[in-house]
């Protein structure tokens, strides 16, 4: 089956169905991870109103060649809230500590792990290999945090007004006007993804995410990094971020995929999976310049 190519709510249930699902509890909440393949462990974060289901068209081909755990991190999917209130001020803090934690039991304290992170997940994959060490390589597909220009344009509909229809509506529109660029902005199974997702969302990231924590995060991280963005990505200008992200940085590269919008490993899937798989494969590979794709 070709990975750009949407899969049923048949074949979503049956990839459900094939994880290989492990709970934690950390601070008396709990977690829920998912494990797929087998290989050099490559951890993967979604993005804020997010689950592991971000990923849904990236799992079985990064499976082939690594064992995939993909969390939901607190309070999205199906872990449990923070302890904490849920618009504390530490509240990164804590979501990030859960994660270390628990992945810490299911590899091993000190076990060396690939990261990948997406949106505000990218953010939060930053922060954890700047405080939990032991990260080989990363990989930031449309960062939250950078601190630079958006280009939304369009707010977001309120979706939990209304009836079912209306809900539907107002989801459909969000989905394209934010997530995704082009003819994918009608795809069925990412609305159907990105409606449960949003309806599980517990965490509210959207504030964390405009706080420009990532380039002073970056500075930290000496491995190398990728940072990747669809040319349409409405939460950043990436020909204009990321030269300064990774300024100074000389392990770190960039990317833009035309054609494609914020959520880039839905949309540009079998793009995504070949650059991820070529970055994360080789050991130890030389770092790549960064190199930008011009817009189409």
């Amino acid at each position: 089956m070709n990975a750009g190519a949407a899969l049923s709510s048949d074949a979503i249930a049956a990839l459900a169905i094939s994880a290989e699902r492990h709970e934690r509890v950390h601070q008396g909440r709990r977690l829920c991870w998912r494990r797929f393949g087998d290989g050099p462990p490559l951890v993967l974060l979604h993005g804020g109103h997010g689950s592991w289901l971000h990923w849904v068209r990236n799992v079985q081909a990064l499976a082939a060649t690594h064992t995939l755990w993909l969390p939901d991190m607190p309070g999205f999917g199906d872990s449990e809230p923070l302890a904490c209130e849920p618009h504390a001020p530490e509240r990164l803090q804590f979501l990030v500590d859960a994660l270390m934690a628990s992945l810490d039991t299911l590899v091993g304290r000190g076990a060396v792990i690939n990261l990948a992170g997406f949106s505000f997940g990218g953010l939060v994959a930053a922060r954890l290999a700047a405080l939990r060490g032991d990260v080989r390589r990363l990989a930031l597909l449309g960062p939250a945090g950078h601190g630079g220009r958006r280009r939304q344009v369009q707010a977001l509909r309120e979706w939990r007004l209304g009836d079912a229809a209306e809900q539907a509506a107002a989801l459909r529109f969000n989905l394209g006007s934010f997530m995704l660029h082009g003819p994918a902005a009608d795809d069925e199974q990412a609305l159907q993804v990105h409606s449960l997702c949003c309806r599980q969302t517990r965490f509210r990231s959207r504030s964390i995410s405009l706080q420009g924590l990532l380039p002073a995060t970056l500075r930290e991280l000496q491995q190398p990094t990728l940072l990747l963005w669809g040319e349409h990505d409405v939460t950043a200008e990436p020909e204009q971020i990321a030269p300064l992200l990774v300024a100074g940085q000389p392990a770190h590269a960039w990317r833009v995929l035309p054609g494609a919008g914020h959520w880039v490993q839905y949309e540009s899937a079998d793009a995504i999976n070949a650059l991820l798989a070529d970055w994360f494969g080789a050991a130890p590979p030389t770092p790549k310049q960064p190199t930008s794709a011009a817009p189409g």
